[in-house]
């Protein structure tokens, strides 16, 4: 990509530095680039057999600024040679997943309140008409990595307690707003600076459908972060308010879902890391006493 940069219209010969990031899990090649007027735009460029998921990502962000979402404005997208790219501009600042624990709770809990305010504007977009319900699309992948993890040959602790929630609940999906969802939303894609939230990273993981499947990522990912962020970004969508039990069980059905795609998902993608996933997934079902509970423990004990 460095021969083509000239290629691309936006930069030119005005980059005077190009910095590669190697951060993430994306399979997008990312580029910090220092340009000649000091501004600093971030570039990632894709295959072309990506481009019109990624003209979508584009739009998405172009959306976004429609709601006045902290995040990378989109400056160019097309292609060259070698493959299509994305310019952004660079949201300056440090990882929150790296820099929240340093903090205070009380800061914690406040980036938290910031970021469940940015996600609820985001759940303004409307998904495009061609995409089928939400319920129809949930199910069946559900039905088919149930389909798969029975034959894995693994074997979760109450497994059977675990279906039967999920069972009972799974109506609860049936007439949920199909919205967008930026599907990875947490601290490793949160940026910080001065110890407030300064935007939110990474939106091509994208989808669409029942927003509160956002929060599957809180009991996953940022509980084990910070519990005060966590707490902050469920009272910070629902106006610093109580959510309801219809949120807590909606949550609980997705976490419950999200315990045997994790198996099938790891076993297929990275089998080395099973045991430590199986870790997280018993970290999770213990908050929810295996969903005897909808409310997981943590957010009971802190709130005390």
């Amino acid at each position: 990509m460095f021969n083509h940069l000239n290629e691309i219209p936006i930069i030119g010969g005005n980059c005077q530095e190009v910095i590669k990031i190697n951060k993430g899990f994306s399979n997008d090649e990312k580029y910090l680039l220092h340009m000649q007027d000091s501004r600093k735009v971030l570039l990632r460029t894709f295959h072309l057999k990506e481009i019109e998921f990624k003209r979508t990502e584009y739009a998405i962000l172009q959306n976004m600024q429609d709601y006045n979402i902290r995040c990378s404005q989109p400056l160019a997208f097309g292609e060259i040679d070698s493959g299509g790219y994305i310019v952004t501009s660079y949201i300056e600042g440090q990882d929150a997943e790296e820099e929240i624990p340093t903090y205070s709770t009380q800061e914690q809990y406040n980036i938290g309140i910031d970021a469940g305010k940015e996600l609820r504007k985001m759940h303004q977009l409307p998904a495009p008409t061609h995409i089928s319900s939400w319920y129809t699309r949930k199910v069946e992948k559900h039905k088919n990595y149930l389909n798969a993890y029975r034959t894995c040959g693994i074997k979760v602790k109450n497994d059977h307690k675990i279906m039967n929630f999920i069972d009972d609940n799974i109506e609860l999906m049936r007439h949920r707003p199909n919205l967008f969802q930026h599907d990875d939303f947490h601290p490793g894609n949160i940026i910080v600076k001065d110890k407030k939230f300064a935007g939110v990273i990474d939106f091509n993981r994208y989808d669409w459908g029942d927003p509160i499947h956002e929060f599957l990522k809180i009991g996953i990912f940022s509980r084990n972060v910070s519990i005060p962020f966590s707490i902050g970004q469920i009272k910070g969508y629902f106006h610093e308010s109580e959510p309801d039990e219809h949120f807590w069980t909606l949550y609980s059905l997705y976490l419950a879902m999200c315990v045997f795609s994790t198996v099938v998902w790891t076993l297929k993608a990275i089998p080395d890391k099973l045991d430590e996933m199986l870790d997280k997934l018993s970290i999770y079902l213990e908050d929810h006493d295996y969903f005897n509970s909808v409310k997981p423990k943590w957010y009971q004990h802190t709130m005390k």
